[in-house]
């Protein structure tokens, strides 16, 4: 039979790649706690690897901002400084403006479709206090729009700025409110309008008032 060739194929990770990702989530979410102490014999044993991509992984997440490493002594996890959100938030808001203004030509009826679902669910999830669906499902539907960007520059710099926001939010017990379901809504008809000066403005702001509701709350 005919094999296809335009099908997805599976995205193979590298050890490294692989131990890099779990050890990042494990640190966002908690599994390895601020300040914690990493051994690499042990983390290769819990994972199943040798200890050269467990090395590998930890000098990136270094680099990242997650370890911290002190040759000879010891690799810690890093603290989680309740006011970096202030640090992280604005030049997100930024980048995802942009990414607002580049994905609008490049958006289909089926980018619309995907953006309502996804802003439905994120609302029921907050309905719910579901928390951490709330965060996660926020993240898909600001993804959708960065993809629809086509711009791998600024992929990357959100995937890594993103990261930490979310270990914030993990940490801290922050939560999202109906407040965003709007304005993801604003954003939404925005896109269909074309309207590339308000978008931006619409992205941008839904950061910045997260910035300034938590603030307010005491929060950070």
């Amino acid at each position: 039979m005919p094999v296809p060739t335009d099908h997805s194929k599976p995205v193979r990770l590298t050890a490294k790649e692989s131990a890099f990702l779990q050890l990042q989530q494990w640190i966002i979410d908690g599994t390895l706690q601020p300040g914690e102490k990493l051994a690499d014999t042990e983390l290769a044993q819990a994972l199943n690897l040798s200890r050269t991509p467990i090395r590998e992984a930890l000098q990136l997440l270094e680099v990242q901002g997650f370890v911290e490493m002190f040759p000879g002594k010891a690799t810690r996890v890093t603290e989680v400084p309740k006011d970096d959100l202030k640090n992280l938030l604005p030049p997100l808001a930024v980048l995802q403006a942009l990414s607002g203004e580049l994905a609008i030509p490049n958006l289909t009826g089926e980018h619309f479709e995907l953006l309502e679902e996804t802003n439905r669910r994120f609302a029921d999830a907050i309905k719910k206090n579901n928390d951490f669906a709330a965060l996660k499902i926020d993240e898909e539907f600001h993804q959708i729009v960065v993809d629809a960007a086509d711009n791998p520059y600024i992929s990357v710099m959100l995937g890594r700025l993103q990261a930490h926001v979310r270990r914030q939010f993990y940490h801290n017990k922050l939560v999202l409110t109906t407040r965003s379901c709007e304005e993801h809504q604003e954003i939404i008809e925005a896109f269909k309008e074309k309207d590339a000066d308000k978008v931006a403005a619409l992205m941008k702001a839904n950061w910045v008032r997260t910035v300034d509701e938590l603030t307010s709350a005491g929060k950070i």
